[in-house]
Protein backbone atom coordinates (compact mmCIF):
# COMPACT_ATOMS: atom_id res chain seq x y z
CA UNK A 1 0.00 0.00 0.00
CA UNK A 2 1.09 3.70 -0.91
CA UNK A 3 1.33 5.92 2.26
CA UNK A 4 -1.23 8.82 0.76
CA UNK A 5 -0.71 12.04 3.33
CA UNK A 6 -4.08 14.54 2.87
CA UNK A 7 -2.25 17.81 1.77
CA UNK A 8 -4.56 21.06 2.58
CA UNK A 9 -3.32 24.50 2.03
CA UNK A 10 -4.97 27.00 3.96
CA UNK A 11 -5.07 31.22 3.79
CA UNK A 12 -5.76 33.49 6.24
CA UNK A 13 -9.25 34.07 6.69
CA UNK A 14 -8.83 38.00 7.27
CA UNK A 15 -10.67 38.54 3.58
CA UNK A 16 -11.55 35.20 2.65
CA UNK A 17 -14.29 34.54 -0.19
CA UNK A 18 -14.34 38.12 -0.97
CA UNK A 19 -16.72 36.59 -3.93
CA UNK A 20 -19.74 36.17 -1.34
CA UNK A 21 -19.38 39.59 -0.29
CA UNK A 22 -22.80 40.40 -1.82
CA UNK A 23 -24.16 38.03 0.31
CA UNK A 24 -22.29 38.03 3.57
CA UNK A 25 -20.32 40.61 5.77
CA UNK A 26 -16.54 40.15 6.41
CA UNK A 27 -17.03 38.66 9.67
CA UNK A 28 -19.13 35.67 8.12
CA UNK A 29 -16.77 35.39 5.60
CA UNK A 30 -14.16 34.45 7.80
CA UNK A 31 -16.13 32.65 10.14
CA UNK A 32 -17.37 30.72 6.80
CA UNK A 33 -14.01 30.10 5.59
CA UNK A 34 -13.14 28.35 9.50
CA UNK A 35 -16.09 25.98 9.28
CA UNK A 36 -15.96 25.04 5.69
CA UNK A 37 -12.02 23.83 6.81
CA UNK A 38 -13.58 22.16 10.03
CA UNK A 39 -16.05 19.97 7.65
CA UNK A 40 -12.91 19.23 5.51
CA UNK A 41 -10.59 18.48 8.27
CA UNK A 42 -13.46 16.03 9.76
CA UNK A 43 -13.99 14.20 6.74
CA UNK A 44 -10.24 13.68 6.49
CA UNK A 45 -10.17 12.81 10.00
CA UNK A 46 -12.61 9.90 9.47
CA UNK A 47 -10.97 8.95 6.47
CA UNK A 48 -9.46 5.24 6.99
CA UNK A 49 -7.06 5.25 4.21
CA UNK A 50 -4.42 8.41 5.16
CA UNK A 51 -1.42 8.38 6.66
CA UNK A 52 -1.58 11.92 7.77
CA UNK A 53 -3.19 15.28 7.18
CA UNK A 54 -0.44 18.19 6.47
CA UNK A 55 -1.83 21.68 6.75
CA UNK A 56 -0.17 24.33 5.11
CA UNK A 57 -0.90 27.89 6.69
CA UNK A 58 0.04 30.74 9.07
CA UNK A 59 -3.51 31.12 10.29
CA UNK A 60 -3.64 30.75 13.65
CA UNK A 61 -7.09 29.70 13.68
CA UNK A 62 -6.67 27.16 11.02
CA UNK A 63 -3.46 26.17 12.77
CA UNK A 64 -6.00 25.16 16.09
CA UNK A 65 -8.68 22.85 14.01
CA UNK A 66 -5.63 21.37 11.97
CA UNK A 67 -4.30 20.34 15.55
CA UNK A 68 -7.61 19.85 16.76
CA UNK A 69 -8.28 17.12 14.41
CA UNK A 70 -5.08 15.50 14.28
CA UNK A 71 -3.17 16.88 11.28
CA UNK A 72 0.24 18.41 11.28
CA UNK A 73 0.60 22.48 10.28
CA UNK A 74 3.36 23.37 8.51
CA UNK A 75 4.83 26.96 6.62
CA UNK A 76 6.73 26.08 3.78
CA UNK A 77 5.19 28.12 0.60
CA UNK A 78 2.70 29.54 2.80
CA UNK A 79 2.47 32.50 1.66
CA UNK A 80 2.63 31.66 -1.88
CA UNK A 81 -0.87 31.47 -3.10
CA UNK A 82 -2.88 28.25 -3.38
CA UNK A 83 -0.27 26.40 -6.09
CA UNK A 84 2.73 27.35 -3.78
CA UNK A 85 1.19 26.22 -0.93
CA UNK A 86 0.47 22.80 -2.13
CA UNK A 87 4.35 22.51 -3.83
CA UNK A 88 5.44 22.95 -0.23
CA UNK A 89 3.67 20.54 0.90
CA UNK A 90 4.82 18.51 -1.56
CA UNK A 91 8.76 19.37 -1.00
CA UNK A 92 7.90 18.28 2.68
CA UNK A 93 6.82 14.95 1.44
CA UNK A 94 9.51 14.15 -0.86
CA UNK A 95 11.99 15.05 1.91
CA UNK A 96 10.19 12.69 4.34
CA UNK A 97 9.67 9.69 1.86
CA UNK A 98 6.12 9.86 1.02
CA UNK A 99 4.62 7.50 -1.19
CA UNK A 100 1.65 10.34 -2.18
CA UNK A 101 -0.16 13.38 -1.69
CA UNK A 102 -3.75 13.84 -1.92
CA UNK A 103 -4.64 17.84 -1.94
CA UNK A 104 -7.97 19.20 -1.27
CA UNK A 105 -8.69 22.56 -0.71
CA UNK A 106 -10.59 23.65 2.61
CA UNK A 107 -14.35 24.77 1.11
CA UNK A 108 -15.22 21.75 0.02
CA UNK A 109 -17.95 21.08 3.31
CA UNK A 110 -19.74 18.46 1.70
CA UNK A 111 -17.28 16.17 1.60
CA UNK A 112 -17.30 12.75 3.38
CA UNK A 113 -14.79 10.42 4.68
CA UNK A 114 -16.06 7.58 2.46
CA UNK A 115 -15.30 10.07 -0.64
CA UNK A 116 -11.93 10.50 0.50
CA UNK A 117 -11.30 6.75 0.91
CA UNK A 118 -12.60 6.25 -2.46
CA UNK A 119 -10.15 8.31 -3.72
CA UNK A 120 -7.29 7.20 -1.93
CA UNK A 121 -8.65 3.91 -3.41
CA UNK A 122 -7.96 4.57 -7.02
CA UNK A 123 -4.23 5.47 -6.44
CA UNK A 124 -2.61 2.81 -9.18
CA UNK A 125 0.88 1.85 -8.86
CA UNK A 126 3.13 4.91 -9.42
CA UNK A 127 3.92 7.37 -11.04
CA UNK A 128 0.19 7.96 -11.26
CA UNK A 129 -2.56 10.69 -11.18
CA UNK A 130 -5.87 10.72 -10.11
CA UNK A 131 -8.65 14.07 -10.04
CA UNK A 132 -11.50 14.97 -8.88
CA UNK A 133 -12.98 17.65 -11.02
CA UNK A 134 -15.10 20.43 -9.40
CA UNK A 135 -18.78 20.29 -10.53
CA UNK A 136 -18.19 22.69 -13.44
CA UNK A 137 -15.17 20.72 -14.71
CA UNK A 138 -13.29 23.52 -14.65
CA UNK A 139 -11.64 23.58 -11.46
CA UNK A 140 -9.32 21.04 -9.99
CA UNK A 141 -11.01 19.90 -6.29
CA UNK A 142 -8.76 16.86 -5.32
CA UNK A 143 -5.61 15.66 -7.12
CA UNK A 144 -3.96 12.92 -6.07
CA UNK A 145 -0.03 12.66 -7.16
CA UNK A 146 1.75 9.39 -6.61
CA UNK A 147 4.83 10.56 -5.81
CA UNK A 148 3.62 13.98 -4.96
CA UNK A 149 5.47 15.49 -7.49
CA UNK A 150 4.41 13.09 -10.40
CA UNK A 151 2.62 16.12 -12.51
CA UNK A 152 3.41 19.69 -12.27
CA UNK A 153 0.27 21.52 -10.44
CA UNK A 154 -0.75 24.75 -11.15
CA UNK A 155 -4.12 25.61 -9.51
CA UNK A 156 -6.75 28.23 -10.40
CA UNK A 157 -10.24 28.80 -11.88
CA UNK A 158 -9.70 26.71 -14.82
CA UNK A 159 -7.28 24.12 -13.96
CA UNK A 160 -8.85 21.17 -14.60
CA UNK A 161 -8.34 20.22 -18.17
CA UNK A 162 -5.02 21.66 -18.18
CA UNK A 163 -4.25 19.18 -15.62
CA UNK A 164 -5.07 16.39 -17.43
CA UNK A 165 -3.12 17.52 -20.42
CA UNK A 166 0.26 17.48 -17.70
CA UNK A 167 -0.40 14.30 -16.63
CA UNK A 168 -0.46 13.15 -20.25
CA UNK A 169 2.81 15.24 -20.91
CA UNK A 170 4.20 12.86 -18.19
CA UNK A 171 3.22 9.48 -19.71
CA UNK A 172 0.53 9.34 -17.33
CA UNK A 173 -2.95 8.49 -18.28
CA UNK A 174 -5.41 10.70 -15.25
CA UNK A 175 -7.72 8.80 -13.25
CA UNK A 176 -10.52 10.67 -13.34
CA UNK A 177 -13.30 10.34 -10.36
CA UNK A 178 -16.79 12.36 -10.17
CA UNK A 179 -17.55 12.54 -6.21
CA UNK A 180 -20.66 15.21 -5.41
CA UNK A 181 -19.30 16.38 -1.96
CA UNK A 182 -15.49 17.17 -3.20
CA UNK A 183 -17.37 18.25 -6.27
CA UNK A 184 -18.61 20.88 -4.67
CA UNK A 185 -16.77 23.96 -3.77
CA UNK A 186 -17.54 27.25 -2.70
CA UNK A 187 -16.27 30.88 -3.91
CA UNK A 188 -19.39 32.16 -5.67
CA UNK A 189 -22.97 32.80 -4.12
CA UNK A 190 -24.24 30.77 -6.70
CA UNK A 191 -22.37 28.20 -5.25
CA UNK A 192 -23.44 29.15 -1.64
CA UNK A 193 -27.04 28.63 -2.91
CA UNK A 194 -26.18 25.18 -4.81
CA UNK A 195 -24.71 23.97 -1.18
CA UNK A 196 -28.13 24.76 0.46
CA UNK A 197 -29.98 22.94 -2.53
CA UNK A 198 -28.17 19.97 -2.43
CA UNK A 199 -29.52 16.61 -1.99
CA UNK A 200 -29.47 14.77 0.14
CA UNK A 201 -28.94 17.09 3.22
CA UNK A 202 -25.68 16.65 5.00
CA UNK A 203 -25.87 17.94 8.37
CA UNK A 204 -22.44 19.31 8.03
CA UNK A 205 -21.42 22.74 10.13
CA UNK A 206 -21.46 24.73 7.31
CA UNK A 207 -25.18 24.05 6.40
CA UNK A 208 -25.84 24.87 10.34
CA UNK A 209 -24.11 28.24 9.86
CA UNK A 210 -25.57 28.97 6.53
CA UNK A 211 -29.36 28.24 8.19
CA UNK A 212 -28.42 30.55 11.23
CA UNK A 213 -27.15 33.29 8.48
CA UNK A 214 -30.98 33.06 6.91
CA UNK A 215 -29.28 32.18 3.51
Amino acid sequence: MIDVWAAVPVKAFTGAKLRTGSLLTPEQREVLAATMLEDVLAALAGATRLAGILVNTVDPVATELAIRYGGRVVTEGALDGHTGAVNGMARVLVAEGKGAMLTMPGDIPRVTSVEVDAVVSSCLPPPSFTIVPAHDELGSNAVLCAPPFSVPLRFGDNSYFPHLMAARRQGIEPTVVRLPGIGLDIDHPADLQAFMAARPRKPTRTLALLERLGL
